[in-house]
C-alpha cells in the first residue's frame, strides 16, 4: 500500500456520519447522537547506504482513528436539547487523583508539625 492510497482511505473514515449517527424517533421525540472523533496518519520514506556499503531504502506509514460518546440532541415539541454523555470512569479516575493529592498534602503538613516539637 502506498502514501496516497492511506491518504484516500483516511478521508473515507473521517466523515460527518462518524460523528453524527442515524436519527432515532420514538413516537414525536428525535434522538440524534453525537461522538467525538479523532483520527490521524503519518508516513515517511527514506534512503541511505547499508553496513556493507549497498544502496537500501524503506517507507512505512499508519493510521489511527478513535470515537468516543459526546451525547445527543433531543428533538421534541419544536426545542433541541443537549444531553452530554456522562463518562463515569473518568469522573472516578480524577477523583481518585484529587484525593491523592489532598493525602499527599496532609502527609507532608503533619509532617512539618512533628518536626517543630
Amino acid at each position: 500500500m502506498d502514501i496516497m492510497e492511506l491518504v484516500e482511505r483516511s478521508k473515507d473514515a473521517a466523515t460527518v456520519k462518524r460523528v453524527f449517527g442515524e436519527p432515532i424517533q420514538h413516537g414525536d421525540v428525535v434522538v440524534i447522537p453525537v461522538a467525538r472523533v479523532a483520527h490521524g496518519g503519518g508516513g515517511g520514506q527514506g534512503e541511505g547506504k547499508g553496513e556493507k556499503g549497498e544502496e537500501s531504502g524503506g517507507s512505512g506509514g499508519g493510521f489511527g482513528f478513535g470515537a468516543t460518546p459526546a451525547g445527543m440532541f433531543v428533538l421534541k415539541d419544536g426545542d433541541v436539547l443537549w444531553r452530554p454523555a456522562v463518562d463515569v470512569n473518568r469522573i472516578v479516575l480524577g477523583g481518585q487523583a484529587v484525593a491523592i493529592v489532598l493525602l499527599l498534602t496532609l502527609r507532608a503538613i503533619f509532617k512539618r508539625r512533628r518536626r517543630k516539637r
